[in-house]
């Protein structure tokens, strides 16, 4: 039985494997997950794709970068939180 995924609220399987898997961030895996380029994101947010690049690294993001990040994914804030 195939458990269905709720991409409001839940974190998908391939999300979480990544992370784990390939040593990914959250904001990687998840960008990566919804098959956006970092050009693509970083041109939502209204910076750099380097810049961008650097978020994907860091492990520790400011509260308002991670909101920026989580609007141009259109995934919420709770979901990066794993």
């Amino acid at each position: 039985m195939n458990k269905t995924i709720n991409i409001e609220t839940d974190v998908p399987s391939e999300v979480v494997n990544m992370v784990f898997d390939n040593n990914y961030s959250p904001v990687q895996a998840w960008r990566e997950y919804l098959k956006l380029s970092q050009v693509e994101v970083a041109n939502k947010i209204g910076i750099s794709q380097s810049a961008y690049s650097q978020y994907e690294k860091s492990q520790k993001l400011r509260k308002v970068t991670r909101i920026k990040i989580t609007e141009a994914l259109q995934i919420k804030l709770e979901q990066l939180d794993f």
